[in-house]
């Protein structure tokens, strides 16, 4: 069978993939220098148009770096409030950490959820400062489907564009266990989300790859059926050849759900994904 033909049907398993993460949220142990600061922020007018914010314990000398997180679920499915954890974590490492809920399928198709990503991240650049962040030094990162969204908002520039945000406003990009390559659309959960676009090919953040792109972190479990590590290599390999900044890690053993469960204490001696790519996003944010 052809990398396509075991990747399409997986594809319908990723909110399914998602859910054991929720339970993660409402029974694993948190990180504790970090605090949730902020809930229910709109950014638009849906009832999903929403967002929460983690913030580090600690005061700090300057504002933080901000990060604005996307939740997975297959693009029809999912919720800010099962990545909380994920903030905490990411906030207790020393970032503000905005996580945003969008519009989902079968209420939206494609381009909904990017405009969606894009106008939270937009917003969150306004609200930054109020929040003891830093706009100037601002990233996004996602798991699954929302890895999808933020490489897409980081990559094809017309998304940002149309909110307004100061161009540049992306200055780095993280994906973990995202689809940035999945043609052609024969499973449910591509079809649904993508299958009446005109042109397939401007919904594959593969499509956007340029050189002068924000620098982009992307990680991958090798045993993920659910997406296939490929599609990490494909696009890193491809900004690389066009001369763009990418960093490709893959994590051995790890699944489509290790991955991002690896944030949470319980498992974090897995892998260092959370030290990884903390270290890239505060390298690249300073």
């Amino acid at each position: 069978m052809t990398r396509r033909g075991l990747f399409a049907p997986a594809l319908g398993l990723i909110a399914a993939a998602c859910s054991p993460l929720s339970v993660l949220n409402a029974l694993g142990p948190r990180d504790r220098g970090a605090r949730r600061i902020a809930r229910h922020i709109p950014y638009g007018e849906d009832p999903r148009h929403r967002l929460d914010i983690h913030a580090p314990a600690a005061p700090a000398a300057r504002p933080w770096p901000v990060l604005v997180f996307f939740h997975g679920g297959g693009w029809d499915s999912g919720d800010r409030g099962q990545y909380a954890w994920a903030a905490q974590a990411l906030a207790a490492r020393g970032f503000v950490v905005a996580v945003a809920d969008y519009r989902i399928v079968p209420g939206v198709q494609f381009p909904a959820f990017i405009e969606d990503a894009a106008a939270a991240t937009a917003r969150v650049g306004e609200i930054a400062g109020s929040y003891g962040a830093d706009p100037t030094r601002l990233g996004v990162i996602g798991h699954s489907a929302g890895a999808h969204l933020a490489l897409m908002i980081a990559l094809d520039r017309r998304y940002m564009a149309a909110t307004g945000a100061p161009p540049g406003l992306i200055k780095a990009a993280a994906g973990l266990a995202g689809p940035y390559d999945f043609l052609p659309f024969d499973a449910p959960a591509s079809i649904n989300a993508f299958g009446r676009a005109p042109d397939p090919t401007l919904t594959q953040p593969v499509t956007f790859a340029r050189a002068d792109a924000p620098p982009l972190w992307l990680g991958h479990g090798t045993e993920d059926v659910v997406v296939h590590a490929e599609d990490t290599t494909i696009l890193c390999d491809r900004m690389a050849a066009i001369g763009g900044r990418c960093e490709a890690k893959l994590y051995p053993g790890l699944n489509h759900s290790d991955l991002i469960a690896t944030f949470s204490p319980l498992f974090r001696d897995k892998a260092p994904v959370l030290d990884d790519v903390a270290a890239f996003l505060r390298r690249e944010l300073g």
